[in-house]
């Protein structure tokens, strides 16, 4: 069984057991949490499509840990004309643990 959800404006595939990493949200690390916003769930008998969620469905995850990705680097350049801008940025992220998909 699986099931997409949307998650922070982005759409993933998950199943039981899977681990996730998604934009921070602010929780506690250990707390368990019901995502309502379930775009599609497979069975072995067929697949459900909502319009756009599938009402009544719902994806228990548990968070694990908060953490930030690599510094990825932004340098500006123009040559001949002195002009240089260096910044960089870590993006925040959590991992969610799915616990179970129900509905």
């Amino acid at each position: 069984m699986y099931a997409v959800i949307e998650e922070g404006g982005k759409q993933y595939r998950v199943s039981q057991g899977d681990k996730i990493r998604v934009e921070k949200r602010d929780l506690d690390e250990g707390a368990e949490v019901s995502i309502d916003k379930v775009m599609l769930i497979g069975r072995d008998d067929g697949v459900t499509i909502g319009t756009p969620y599938v009402g009544g469905a719902s994806v228990t995850v548990k968070v694990l840990e908060h953490g930030k990705e690599d510094k990825v680097i932004v340098f500006k350049y123009r040559r001949k004309k002195n002009y240089r801008r260096f910044r960089g940025h870590r993006q925040q992220y959590t991992v969610l643990s799915v616990e179970a998909i129900n509905g």
